[in-house]
């Protein structure tokens, strides 16, 4: 059997197959799911449709890798959410008013905030009603969310050159609204003066 050399001498080693390293994913079973759905959320925040989606994906590797019936472990999987859920270890209105709170300390726009969230799952009354919930610790929360975006983006008082500010207000207002808040928001933002 000859071998193949390069001009210098040395063999050639063909390369490894793709995915040759990869050791195979663990074997899940329907008592699996609790536990694995329980360390995913020990971990990360989730939604009822992320927890199932990633749930899905390891469902599906586990059974393509171990050559076993995905059917039975999917249908468990509704019930470990149910559980889950009664149990409260995962909660979409929990999940939307923390994302939501977050997103406002950020300063998102309530646009903004609700297509977060149901890019993400949440249903689109739990995520008003999240938002609603930051009323009470907000006297306005759009308001206040502008604020923190326009100071983070160094936007109309906030602008660290304020002979910059008279030429950029315009500049300053299409920013605002690029971002998703209203023109009143916007204008209230941009013209206010810093309180000393």
């Amino acid at each position: 059997m000859p071998q193949d050399l390069t001009p210098s001498g040395a063999q050639v080693v063909p390369p490894a197959a793709a995915g040759d390293n990869k050791r195979a994913p663990r074997r899940v079973t329907p008592a699996d799911l609790k536990g694995l759905a329980l360390d995913y959320l020990d971990r990360f925040s989730a939604t009822r449709q992320r927890l199932r989606q990633v749930m899905l994906r390891k469902i599906r590797l586990s059974a393509r890798a171990h050559g076993d019936d995905p059917e039975p472990i999917i249908a468990a999987l509704e019930e470990a959410i149910l559980w889950l859920e009664e149990r409260g270890f995962l909660s979409d209105s929990a999940y939307a008013e923390s994302k939501a709170r977050a997103l406002v300390a950020r300063g998102t726009s309530r646009a903004r905030i609700l297509a977060n969230l149901a890019s993400k799952g949440v249903a689109g009354d739990t995520a008003r009603e999240a938002l609603d919930r930051l009323a009470l610790e907000y006297e306005e929360p759009e308001l206040e969310a502008a604020r923190r975006y326009a100071r983070r983006r160094r936007l109309g008082p906030y602008r660290a050159d304020p002979d910059v500010r008279a030429e950029s207000r315009n500049k300053d207002l299409a920013t605002m609204a690029r971002a998703g808040f209203a023109g009143r928001v916007a204008r209230q933002v941009i013209d206010a003066e810093l309180k000393a």
